[in-house]
């Protein structure tokens, strides 16, 4: 019999490798005349889409623990399939020990066929494998139809090999659109299947 875990792997491999822009494709077809219809739009053009996703991992510990930031690198590479981007600290801070310069996280910004596959595995696979999800807060949206999520461990991902992971660690994911207010954003997110809390 074959386990959960195995099941949901082989899923988002084969997923991955049909088509990386099935959901991309999915909203231009679909969604896009329900979201025009739902806002009262004019123009087709008015109908806010994905910008960009970005996934950012802070690592304050990476100061005593500098295998940390390999080990994360590593661990969004494979959660996004594109490589990440070390950010180091701006200025210094004597109370945190923190000098100008120094690594303290990991970021990436995901575009195109990327963004529209890894928001389809989020929604898809990642979201329902959080324990105790009742869905998102709608309160996370920034004022100009952007959307930020707060995952608590990245075991969430498939993807990730529980046993080859030296912390669990949160990390923040942000979803730009182009939607002008919260209303718009909302309603394209939510058709587009994030689990938004009623």
């Amino acid at each position: 019999m074959v386990s959960a875990f195995a099941f949901v792997e082989n899923v988002v491999r084969l997923s991955i490798e049909f088509d990386m822009a099935n959901f991309k494709k999915f909203y231009n077809e679909k969604l896009k005349g329900q979201i025009q219809k739902e806002l009262g739009l004019k123009n087709v053009m008015q109908v806010p889409r994905l910008d960009k996703i970005v996934l950012n991992v802070g690592l304050g510990e990476a100061l005593q623990n500098g295998k940390l930031i390999e080990s994360s690198v590593e661990q969004l590479k494979t959660i996004s399939g594109q490589m990440p981007v070390v950010t180091k600290a701006k200025k210094s801070i004597a109370n945190f020990k923190l000098r100008e310069g120094v690594p303290i996280g990991v970021m990436v910004t995901l575009r195109g066929n990327r963004m529209y596959e890894f928001f389809e595995r989020l929604v898809s696979f990642a979201l329902p494998r959080e324990r105790d999800f009742k869905g998102l807060p709608k309160k996370s949206f920034d004022g100009r139809g952007n959307y930020s999520i707060g995952l608590k461990e990245q075991l969430i991902f498939p993807e990730i090999d529980y046993d080859k992971i030296e912390k669990i660690q949160g990390m923040n994911i942000t979803i730009c659109t182009t939607a002008r207010t919260d209303e718009e954003g909302k309603c394209l997110l939510a058709q587009m299947g994030l689990p938004l809390r009623k």
